[in-house]
């Protein structure tokens, strides 16, 4: 993760100018970016700078919320992590106010217990840099011919009419392209493929029990293998689409350093 961070940091010095500057962070589950967000936050602190980091699974939908989604729009809403599971509003809310200058509290969302947390972080205006990362973050929608075919086993049984696929694929071309237009600047930590990112994910969950027990709502090994088809499609859309008008790409290896 050094090599990458390095890289980073010397594209953001090239980049930045006065004022706040909100960087934006894409990578698949597993690949990195929280690591390398706060690695470079602490490196911008160091040398005088103030910097924060927004995660896109901060602006996660409540249980309930994502319930009542499932309800009216499609079942497969009641799981976290497509477009369509954030509060894309309160992102906007978020980014416009950090560039206003303004005191700021940056949410929290506690995916242990799968509901947002209820305090957030009060960050103090103006920032210097912002770091905004998530799994989708800078995605652009796909075109409609690309929704018809079903990439795994869950889109071909559980929304064989790509009702769910279509609306995810709305809400990217709408709402999210707003909140994704504040971004000065995009990098992507390209993973080898999508195949890599479910022994990355099971690594994370891993991580997760260790650190809050049992107590937690964590997964098995194949209850990620199916909760991962959730982000296949855009995860595979992003390797193939953002390399090309992403401001930097860091293709990474198996162990997350740059190819």
């Amino acid at each position: 993760m050094t090599a990458s961070l390095d890289a980073v940091e010397e594209a953001l010095e090239g980049w930045r100018s006065d004022g706040p500057f909100i960087l934006g962070v894409c990578g698949a589950q597993g690949s990195g970016k929280s690591t390398l967000a706060g690695g470079l936050r602490a490196r911008l602190t160091a040398k005088g700078l103030r910097a924060a980091i927004l995660s896109l699974d901060d602006l996660y939908l409540s249980r309930a919320e994502r319930a009542r989604l499932g309800q009216i729009v499609h079942p497969l809403f009641a799981t976290r992590g497509v477009p369509g599971t954030h509060d894309a509003a309160l992102g906007v809310r978020l980014l416009d106010a950090i560039r206003a200058g303004a005191d700021v509290v940056l949410p929290r969302f506690d995916k242990a217990m799968d509901d947002p947390a209820p305090t957030g972080t009060l960050v103090n205006g103006p920032l210097d840099v912002l770091i905004f990362e998530g799994w989708c973050v800078g995605a652009r929608a796909q075109d409609d011919a690309a929704l018809i075919a079903p990439v795994n086993a869950l889109e071909a049984e559980r929304d064989p009419h790509a009702t769910w696929r279509r609306f995810v694929n709305l809400a990217l071309d709408t709402d999210y392209a707003d909140l994704f237009a504040r971004i000065d600047r995009l990098v992507l930590l390209a993973a080898p493929g999508f195949e890599i990112v479910r022994d990355w994910r099971i690594q994370q969950e891993h991580d997760l029990r260790r650190r809050v027990g049992e107590v937690a709502r964590t997964m098995s090994d194949d209850e990620i293998g199916v909760f991962i088809q959730h982000y296949e499609r855009l995860t595979r859309h992003i390797l193939s689409d953002m390399p090309a008008y992403a401001d930097l790409t860091l293709w990474l290896d198996e162990q997350r350093r740059p190819a």
